[in-house]
């Protein structure tokens, strides 16, 4: 049996328990937050006192921090490109001939849930009165009209290896992002990122889920599918971003500098996430692998502490990079 078939057969495999992932890793619509739960409320009277309290506070927060904070919004509103990359991945169908697909089921569930941190994010920006919103909207325009590339192709384990390790990075992200905005004194703010981070959280812990499944029944494909994205690296969702006028992913370096330059995301939050998912999954421990897979795990238990050194070596220009997003006037 080919390769391919064999991954069709796990899926639909996985898929009997599709059901039981939905109801212990997603939260049903009427119970989850809404957007309108965090924000200034339009329909009451002091809406206008809160949203002058929150530009008020927004003037607190530093450059580099409303870089990341525009970065991260823009990444999350680029959702259709990441439910469309998704939905095309071996096992999952929009219908089949015996009804929904529970992978598609699944896909769309939790499109609805991460969809709500743009619109959460897209507001708070707005509200803020802090970052040029035309430039921002033109950047998610463009990153969702450039498309996305993981390299994962249409192969499921490549595809959940990315989910599993880009679900806790935007967890890493976010909750960081919340921490220096309560630094700051931006409660409202902090409370945002923090509970965006949450979603993240189960997100990662229902991915890195179908992983651990995959390598029970098929460990060697599985071991030799993470090495392939690990040895590739991982592609990160924002890395074709780019400003009006600008060459495509000509903005993603400046974007990272800045991540990296107030501790939000660096070169050692990629190792320790690595690091992570080597223990999650215990691949140290995983029997009955071929001989290929076997140097693939040596590859994988090594690989932190090679990329730690190189890490270890990374210079982050101390300057802030002027973007159009963020315009310093905007922020004094």
């Amino acid at each position: 049996m080919s390769i391919q078939n064999v991954r069709l057969e796990v899926m639909q495999f996985l898929e009997k328990n599709i059901d039981s992932f939905v109801e212990n890793y997603l939260i049903p619509v009427e119970k989850i937050w809404q957007p309108s739960d965090l924000l200034p409320n339009s329909e009451k009277d002091t809406f206008l006192d809160e949203v002058t309290e929150l530009r008020e506070i927004a003037k607190e927060l530093p450059y580099d921090f409303w870089v990341v904070l525009v970065g991260d919004t823009i990444t999350e509103e680029a959702l259709p490109t990441y439910e469309s990359w998704l939905m095309d991945v071996e096992g999952v169908d929009q219908k089949t001939a015996n009804g929904d697909n529970g992978w598609a089921k699944w896909l769309r569930q939790w499109t609805g849930e991460e969809n709500r941190h743009g619109d959460l994010l897209n507001k708070y920006l707005y509200l803020s009165g802090r970052v040029n919103m035309r430039e921002v909207e033109i950047t998610t325009q463009h990153l969702i009209n450039d498309g996305f590339d993981p390299g994962t192709d249409r192969d499921p384990y490549k595809n959940f290896v990315f989910t599993s390790f880009q679900e806790l990075a935007t967890y890493v992200s976010h909750n960081r992002v919340a921490q220096l905005a309560k630094k700051f004194g931006d409660n409202k703010l902090s409370k945002i990122c923090k509970i965006i981070a949450g979603d993240e959280m189960r997100h990662h812990l229902a991915y890195s889920e179908f992983v651990d499944r995959i390598f029970k029944v098929d460990p060697s494909q599985m071991m030799l599918a993470f090495e392939y994205m690990m040895k590739k690296k991982i592609t990160m969702p924002a890395h074709l971003i780019r400003e009006s006028g600008e060459s495509i992913g000509s903005a993603f370096e400046k974007f990272s500098e800045s991540a990296q330059r107030i501790g939000v995301y660096t070169a050692m939050d990629y190792v320790d996430i690595l690091e992570k998912l080597n223990a999650k999954w215990e691949i140290d421990k995983i029997g009955n692998l071929t001989d290929e897979a076997e140097k693939a795990r040596d590859y994988l238990l090594k690989l932190p502490a090679r990329m730690t050194r190189i890490a270890e070596r990374m210079v982050v220009p101390s300057e802030e990079k002027l973007f159009k997003w963020v315009q310093p006037a905007l922020i004094k």
